[in-house]
């Protein structure tokens, strides 16, 4: 129940401070700006990698459970209990947004800005580097450690600041799914989650194909610790 709790809690802060910072931005006339909304979601899970890493592994994304499982670090059986912890916070920051900012058309949900296309291959790429380097720098399925933190907070700062403008860079389910059904925009409800899992996946064999160890929990090749 720690772990669950951890990862409702790390999920509704990265919610709350990543689309709050949009809807922050919106409503005071973008005075964050790009490049601090893309900040903020970089700094905001590096703080919950370091918070919540030696509890649960600070996944706070359905895709990156997805993606542990795959790899064979994270047990199926747990998948259900964490994707709903996930989802749980996600929603409860939502839903706060909502209260605070009722005028906010969309509390930060990822929308296309381009073609529906471009974004589905961007989303499946942006999860795929960012899964790449969560498997390279993680332990088991715990991401903690001097190294981690920062390796992933930076990914997504970069990924955010180059791709957020055409898709979003959303690379999180949950992170999408609140926003857009808490302020009711579903047009492309579907994008998000199947572009970032389908991401998170096919990070699995690209981690085997360049590392001898670590990403598959020892099922293709013995862990050299």
């Amino acid at each position: 129940m720690k772990r669950l709790f951890a990862e409702f809690l790390g999920t509704f802060i990265l919610v709350f401070a990543g689309t709050g910072a949009i809807v922050i931005n919106q409503t005071t006339g973008g005075v964050i700006g790009h490049a601090g909304i893309a900040l903020v979601f970089g700094l905001v899970v590096l703080a919950m990698i370091y918070t919540f890493g030696d509890v649960s592994g600070a996944h706070l994304n359905p895709a990156v459970t997805i993606g542990f499982a795959v790899a064979g670090r994270f047990p199926l059986k747990e998948i259900p209990g964490y994707i709903t912890s996930q989802l749980g916070g996600a929603f409860a920051a939502s839903g706060l947004l909502k209260i605070l900012f009722p005028a906010s058309a969309t509390l930060g949900a990822t929308l296309p800005a381009g073609t529906v296309t471009q974004s589905f291959i961007l989303e499946i790429i942006l999860t795929a580097i960012l899964m790449l380097v969560i498997l390279s720098v993680s332990t088991g399925a715990k991401e903690k450690g001097v190294t981690a933190g920062i390796a992933i907070g930076a990914m997504i700062t970069l990924e955010a600041m180059f791709a957020g403008p055409i898709c979003g860079a959303s690379m999180n389910p949950a992170r999408s799914l609140a926003p857009a059904i808490i302020s009711g925009n579903l047009q492309h409800l579907w994008l998000y989650p199947a572009a970032t899992i389908l991401g998170a996946i096919i990070a699995v064999p690209l981690c085997i194909g360049t590392r001898e160890s670590g990403c598959c929990g020892g099922k293709c090749h013995p862990p050299t610790s």
